[in-house]
């Protein structure tokens, strides 16, 4: 297992346009890549953070993620949105 956070600040006004392409994104990678388990979309109190919790089999499936082209369109899309961007990567502890 191999999880992924992201947080994004987005820049003043931009939440209502973000949000949908943030959603159709993420049930596209749940549609259309084999490695992605589980993909969140998550709001906070502050109207300009988004929290993603992502899920993938390994490191390669989110590569490949990261390769789709509805990531890339995604990425270019919202790119001018976003004030911050912080992405935390973790692997499962075996026991």
């Amino acid at each position: 297992m191999f999880a992924v956070t992201v947080t994004f600040t987005l820049k003043p006004g931009v939440r209502e346009v973000f949000l949908p392409l943030m959603i159709e994104n993420a049930a596209s990678s749940l549609r259309n890549e084999p490695g992605c388990r589980q993909f969140d979309v998550c709001v906070g109190d502050e109207s300009q953070t988004v929290f993603l919790y992502e899920v993938y089999d390994d490191a390669a499936s989110f590569e490949a993620h990261l390769e789709s082209a509805h990531f890339k369109s995604f990425d270019t899309a919202v790119a001018d949105m976003i004030a911050n961007k912080t992405v935390v990567l973790f692997s499962e502890v075996i026991r």
